[in-house]
């Protein structure tokens, strides 16, 4: 089962270009019961693994703008650090039910945001200013977001490219790749260090993955990619909101047993 999800998670990204961990998070806690801190550090791991397939052939294309890479990195690695130390914080408070919800939350607000990017029309290149000076501040939170929710990096560095700079779409790419994969680096590492790791199902998925990656790259010329990206962006959508379902009912539930606790103390 987990080479299966390995294998459909890696397909998809090769498909639609959606982040390894926007898609392995939701996957892992809802079909695979993957406690959450646990699948946000795989998430990461995971998502720097693809990026690492992929970085190297961006940097001999000459796709990488350094100067923009260093801006964005300029807020989003202290972002990540941020990110990873609330997720931390969280886990020790005993607060799952509380982190499953707040996923859940990360993951609805980023589909709704990228299904209206998706819906903008789009401008023309030379109407953009180049405000690049803004990627800083606008990277922390999402830097913040990754390293919380191992969600966000590739989704939203792009949009902020294409909506800043004046970079080439091919430069918007291979920009965020890197940063996605430093990102990804930086929040795998502290949560390689902070928090319990499943090694076995990490290289199940990994394992599982290559072979995704190679059949979504033989198929990614002949299957249009933004159709296949709404749709997987309404997925996501669900099953975030499916997250914060059930973090409800959990609450709820607790809420009821306590109340029925107190109220039977309070006749006896």
């Amino acid at each position: 089962m987990q080479y299966l999800v390995g294998f459909a998670i890696a397909l998809f990204i090769a498909l639609t270009g959606v982040g390894a961990g926007t898609i392995t998070v939701p996957v892992l806690v809802l079909f695979l019961d993957v406690p959450a801190p646990v699948a946000v550090g795989i998430g990461l791991t995971f998502s720097a693994v693809v990026k690492l397939i992929l970085a190297p052939s961006q940097i001999l294309r000459g796709n990488v703008a350094w100067r923009t890479l260093g801006l964005m990195l300029l807020g989003g690695a202290p972002g990540v650090l941020i990110g990873s130390l609330f997720l931390k914080q969280l886990v020790h408070a005993g607060s799952q039910n509380l982190l499953n919800g707040l996923l859940g939350a990360v993951l609805v607000c980023t589909a709704s945001w990228q299904l209206a990017f998706s819906f903008r029309p789009m401008r023309e290149k030379a109407a953009v200013r180049d405000r690049g000076f803004l990627l800083p501040w606008l990277m922390l939170p999402v830097g913040a977001e990754v390293g919380f929710s191992s969600a966000g990096a590739g989704a939203l560095g792009s949009a902020a490219l294409l909506s800043l700079t004046t970079l080439t779409p091919a430069q918007v790419v291979g920009t965020d790749i890197l940063f996605g994969f430093a990102l990804s680096l930086l929040g795998s590492g502290a949560h390689w260090y902070s928090s319990p790791f499943s090694q076995p199902l990490l290289l199940q998925l990994i394992a599982g993955g290559v072979l995704g990656a190679i059949g979504g790259t033989l198929l990614s010329t002949h299957i249009p990619r933004r159709p296949l990206r709404l749709a997987l962006w309404v997925w996501l959508m669900i099953l975030g909101g499916q997250l914060i379902f059930n973090s409800y009912e959990v609450w709820s539930g607790t809420h009821r047993d306590s109340t029925m606790a107190v109220q039977a103390a309070s006749h006896s």
